[in-house]
């Protein structure tokens, strides 16, 4: 089962959207002032906790704290110009996600927690509090504007809808990052598609691409002519100028191995935010959630089972199938659900669906 295809209509703009906000001034302003909530509680804990007690941060740790507040600083007087080589590799954000990777594993060296770079057991309630604060300043995908590494084989950095729109894809082992909030009504994706570039060329400017196969119609099958068309070929990514446009990950169902592919990239929308140095009202990147509808109010929509219409555009979950919940459309076809059976064999199932949230 494809659960997020992006030739639907809704996927698309939920993506696009998606990485328009990614990539706003006020998102990284809300990354910054939440760290700065963060760096100055770890500080106190550090000078304040007393020596008697088990639990210690480790004051190294204040160094890597106070350098990733700096480099968001650093960065966002750059963002406010409209200028977004900061993603690139060594520049301010990029640095800065890195240096906080740095800090999330070593946060809390304890052994009864922590293992080479990782941790494997809940951490005590006082450090999990300071834990908390630290990851209310992350989002998920925050690393999708990146520049690519020729040591990852050039692979983009986004190569599936579903790290950005599985509300399973927020939920770590021990914490869970927050769900965006989508606005009642997501724009339409621009109608003028930019130039094509290919696989290992130099982007031309910043902005939202999509990766397409590029057809010529034949005369007679052989002879090309007339225009050329342009199909999806996987997820959206946000690349930045003067990077190299990346690769896609395949798999050659002969040798059952994943494959690099080079890919045609078409521009969807250039990024020009910013460059006249006004910051617009970005609210709409932070709605309150709504609340959450009753049993009784998703009552009048019935349940559906596989291949039926689906009657309502929502989060819709199969039967029997708690981790099944998936994003699906009014008016396609309700899918089947590829389930593992106890011998590690995936199985196509005819499931029923319910209603759990409208969109």
């Amino acid at each position: 089962m494809n659960q997020y295809d992006m030739k639907d209509d809704i996927t698309r703009r939920k993506v696009f959207w998606l990485l328009q906000r990614l990539t706003s001034f006020t998102l990284w302003q809300t990354k910054r002032e939440a760290f700065a909530v963060f760096a100055t509680a770890y500080e106190t804990a550090v000078k304040t906790w007393p020596s008697t007690q088990p639990e210690q941060m480790p004051a190294d740790n204040l160094a890597t704290i106070y350098e990733v507040l700096g480099l968001y600083d650093k960065g966002l007087i750059e963002l406010a110009r409209g200028y977004r080589f900061i993603w690139r590799d060594g520049e301010a954000f990029n640095r800065a996600l890195d240096r906080y990777d740095h800090l999330t594993k070593n946060f809390y060296t304890d052994w009864a927690c922590w293992d080479r770079g990782a941790q494997v057991a809940p951490y005590p309630a006082k450090v999990d509090v300071l834990a908390k604060l630290m990851r209310a300043s992350e989002f998920q995908m925050e690393h999708a504007p990146l520049e690519v590494a020729q040591v990852n084989d050039n692979l983009a950095q986004l190569r599936s809808p579903v790290l950005l729109l599985d509300v399973d894809r927020y939920r770590y082992q021990f914490y869970e990052l927050s769900y965006p909030n989508f606005p009642d009504t997501l724009p339409e994706l621009p109608k003028a598609p930019g130039p094509i570039i290919f696989s290992g060329q130099q982007v031309p400017c910043d902005g939202i691409w999509e990766p397409v196969t590029v057809e010529q119609s034949k005369m007679l099958g052989v002879l090309p002519m007339g225009a050329k068309t342009f199909s999806n070929n996987g997820c959206f990514n946000y690349l930045v100028a003067k990077t190299t446009a990346p690769n896609l990950k395949g798999f050659d169902a002969t040798t059952s191995r994943t494959t690099v592919d080079g890919t045609a990239w078409r521009l969807l929308w250039e990024d020009t935010r910013y460059k006249d140095g006004v910051i617009p009202d970005e609210s709409q990147y932070f709605l309150d959630a709504k609340p959450e509808e009753t049993t009784a109010e998703l009552a009048d929509v019935p349940d559906v089972k596989t291949g039926d219409i689906c009657p309502v555009s929502g989060v819709w979950r199969a039967e029997k199938y708690e981790d099944s919940s998936i994003h699906i459309a009014a008016g396609t076809v309700m899918p089947d659900l590829m389930v593992t059976d106890n011998l590690g064999e995936k199985k196509v199932h005819w499931v029923t669906w319910h209603l759990v949230k409208r969109a």
